[in-house]
């Protein structure tokens, strides 16, 4: 077993007064944390059963042995050193206490982990962000900017538009304070912000006016293989009987003429170029005779609407009811 006064071991004792300190040589610190290395498994031999000086012998002993075995032989010095290094934990690795420095270089360093995942989520995050400002959000507000517009200026303008056309067709009373009426309306929607009801006044105003444009002539449709007329029983009046004459509007170049025509059975409005228009029995009757007797109507002839009216002038006697399916 090695002597425990080694003098052959360089002393690292304080330098003579006037020297200057040298650095310990590589070998011994090196020796110095293999002893404490080698101490830490040692001591969990000898911790549990001894405690103070007889542990320290013991621990002491036992690194005699153990580096003997290697044939390394190790200064009294150096073990008291390893010893009293393990006590101090000089040479145990102490964690950084948490911190945000700490947090931020553990961050760096694990980039390569979380790195490409946070690529590719910022990456979906744009090409969402992206999708929703060009493909949502810009149409959105274009259609918002364009509706204000034509609240402030479009509907307004366009109403006053229509009346002045209305007013160059017909001098009616009747038709201009419906006109007035319709304009009032739409400005007032329009101001108050409701869209659709502004632009359900000035739809109703441009069909006024283009009612009062149109000219065309009524007649009784007279060709092979369709009805002149059709009677219903009334739901009211099973007895009854209500007669129609099934009639088109035809323009002035012959072709025929969608107008506005109201069904009297289910008040439904529609734009049709072909109606029953109902009369009396007595009309009714002169005209089915009319074309029982060589199959062509005489005077097919029942009604001219001339620019500036709302109605066609009747040329037969009519209630002006009407239906739109026969």
């Amino acid at each position: 077993m090695p002597s425990d006064t080694a003098a052959s071991v360089p002393s690292t004792g304080s330098p003579p007064r006037g020297e200057a300190p040298t650095a310990a040589p590589l070998d011994e610190t090196m020796l110095a944390m293999d002893v404490v290395d080698t101490l830490r498994h040692a001591e969990r031999l000898v911790e549990r059963e001894l405690g103070g000086e007889e542990r320290r012998a013991q621990l002491k002993r036992r690194l005699r042995e153990i580096y003997a075995t290697q044939g390394i032989e190790v200064p009294d010095r150096i073990l008291e050193e390893g010893v009293a290094s393990l006590e101090e934990q000089r040479f145990v690795y102490q964690p950084t206490p948490p911190s945000f420095s700490r947090s931020l270089a553990t961050l760096w360093v694990t980039r390569a982990r979380w790195g490409r995942a946070l690529l590719f989520g910022l990456g979906a995050l744009l090409l969402a962000g992206g999708g929703w400002w060009f493909g949502v959000h810009l149409p959105a507000e274009r259609a918002r900017v364009a509706q204000q517009e034509e609240l402030r200026t479009g509907i307004p303008e366009g109403l006053r538009a229509e009346r002045a056309r209305v007013a160059a067709t017909t001098q009616a009373p009747n038709v201009l304070a419906q006109a007035d009426r319709l304009v009032s309306e739409g400005e007032a929607a329009a101001r108050a912000g409701a869209l659709a009801d502004a632009r359900d006044r000035l739809a109703r105003l441009q069909a006024l006016q283009r009612n009062l444009a149109q000219e065309y002539t009524v007649r009784i449709v007279s060709r092979p293989g369709e009805p002149s007329g059709v009677w219903r029983v009334p739901p009211t009046n099973p007895r009854g009987r209500n007669f129609y004459l099934i009639v088109e509007a035809v323009g002035p170049d012959g072709r025929a003429v969608e107008v506005p025509v109201t069904s009297e059975e289910d008040r439904r409005t529609a734009n049709v170029s072909r109606w029953g228009l109902r009369v009396s029995g007595d009309e009714y009757e002169r005209v089915r005779q009319d074309k029982l007797a060589d199959g062509v109507i005489q005077d097919p002839v029942v009604g001219r609407k001339r620019s500036g009216q709302m109605a066609p002038d009747w040329t037969i006697r009519s209630t002006g009811g009407a239906i739109l399916e026969w």
